[in-house]
């Protein structure tokens, strides 16, 4: 016998897959099956590596009266690099064991990554129901961005968060509240400080205000606790890239790591990159905000920080996320589930070893191309389902108002389609895409921000063992 026949309910869109909510189950129970199979063997895990970075750092700070800055991975010379602030965030590290802080941040990563997902399904988020979000999350969990962003033990999801958190209120009308969480991330890390120029960019003066003047509180408030860190970071730490990683690193998928990788470190040619991407981003960005999407504003932003930032690893690219919202909510589910699956398969690790020639160019460099593509294909404005049907016929067979009538004009609503993207039909769109990618597994290394691997791991727990014992240089 078969469960009871799954009928979609008014405005709930058709899924792919059984039409029964018992075989509907056993798909989802076979297909987190999989996926776990394939995140536990394929990829190469990271041991929580950033983690214990975040950990050892606050953990010498607290208790042991040493300096944020100092304090290194041991058998690496990787150590803390973001701003004090973010520090000071991480305090509650300081009473925790190791174990208690992995299930702490991957219970705070999951909860983000929560948030993110409500706000990019919008309003509707009910109609997708409990089947398209368990595949959905089967969809996520191949995300190679995402993916090395648990198993580092990485603030990314929490950021994006945070930035999304104003999106939302900027799209339902209550851009007057907006600015904190931008503020906030800024100040944790740099990069998401280029969501400040898109407000003002937008002209809400007060939301960049506020997200000024909360980065500025927050940055204070490290200064306070902690002169000298903060003298240090603004002073040296800042502006010494080789604390962070090699520019030329395969994972810094970057129009700086494209032109390390060809032998380009001049910083007058990557400047201009910058500024001409940075050009594009604030013309397409306006354009969004002028069509009230805020959604498709925040996503061209978060691309072209990927694309500036001097170093954008792998597990950076979270930030493409709303970039795929948008996409199928504009209705392009076979392009966001192909540029999507490129991002499952850790393509880019095949020319970790040598990344010239024609071959190393693009294939070494396609997460960054795929980067560029959203922030200059991206569609902008209302959703094709949002938009009037005949809009266009009735407007131009509509009968002159008379006197006794006069004409009234019907302003569409554009807040459902700017604050939500329908996440969840990323499970219709990149469900065969996703299928097919390939198995190649990626580097080594214990961060995506660190050093190359040795020639050929057995496993990522001999992989670890061996940067202890003899950690490769920088």
């Amino acid at each position: 016998m078969t469960g009871p026949r799954a009928r979609p309910g008014p405005g709930r869109p058709a899924l792919p897959g059984p039409r029964t909510d018992r075989g509907r189950l056993l798909l989802v129970l076979l297909l987190a099956a999989a996926v776990s199979v394939f995140t536990a063997t394929v990829p190469l895990l990271r041991g929580f590596f950033d983690l214990r970075v975040y950990y050892g750092a606050v953990h010498t700070w607290v208790h042991h009266g040493g300096r944020i800055y100092d304090y290194r991975v041991p058998g690496t010379a990787y150590g803390f690099t973001y701003p004090p602030f973010a520090a000071v965030v991480m305090l509650p590290l300081a009473p925790l064991g190791r174990t208690a802080a992995i299930v702490g941040s991957l219970l705070v990563n999951l909860a983000a990554l929560a948030a993110v997902l409500r706000i990019l399904a919008g309003p509707g988020w009910r109609r997708h129901g409990w089947y398209g979000w368990a595949l959905c999350l089967c969809l996520l969990a191949l995300f190679e961005p995402l993916r090395d962003t648990l198993s580092f033990g990485q603030v990314n999801v929490v950021l994006l968060a945070l930035v999304l958190g104003d999106c939302l209120l900027l799209a339902t009308g209550r851009g007057r509240r907006a600015g904190a969480g931008i503020g906030l991330a800024a100040a944790v890390k740099l990069t998401p400080a280029l969501f400040i120029g898109l407000l003002l960019l937008a002209g809400r003066r007060r939301a960049a205000g506020t997200a000024a003047a909360v980065a500025v509180a927050a940055t204070a408030l490290a200064a306070w606790a902690d002169p000298a860190a903060s003298r240090f970071y603004w002073t040296e730490a800042l502006w010494d890239t080789s604390r962070v990683g090699r520019l030329d690193y395969v994972s810094n998928q970057s129009l700086q790591g494209v032109l390390a990788r060809l032998g380009e470190p001049g910083r007058l040619l990557w400047a201009a990159a910058v500024l001409l991407t940075l050009c594009v981003w604030a013309w397409r960005s306006r354009r969004a905000v002028a069509a009230g999407d805020w959604t498709a504003a925040f996503a061209l932003t978060g691309a072209a920080a990927c694309l500036v930032s001097p170093i954008t690893w792998v597990h950076h690219l979270v930030w493409l996320l709303p970039s795929f919202a948008v996409l199928l909510r504009a209705g392009h589910p076979r392009t966001a589930g192909a540029l999507y699956a490129v991002l499952c398969t850790s393509v880019v690790w095949l020319w970790f070893d040598d990344a010239s020639g024609l071959d190393g160019f693009l294939g070494g460099n396609l997460y960054t191309w795929i980067s560029l593509g959203l922030l200059l294909g991206l569609p902008t404005g209302q959703p094709r389902a949002d938009r009037p049907p005949f809009a266009r016929r009735a407007s131009a067979t509509a009968p002159a108002p008379s006197p006794e009538s006069p004409a009234t004009t019907a302003v569409p609503d554009q807040t459902e389609s700017s604050s939500g993207a329908g996440a969840p039909a990323a499970a219709t769109g990149a469900a065969d895409a996703s299928a097919a990618e390939g198995g190649r597994s990626p580097s080594s290394e214990p961060t995506g921000s660190t050093c190359p691997a040795a020639a050929k791991p057995q496993s990522s727990r001999a992989r670890a063992s061996s940067y202890t014992v003899n950690p490769p240089s920088a």
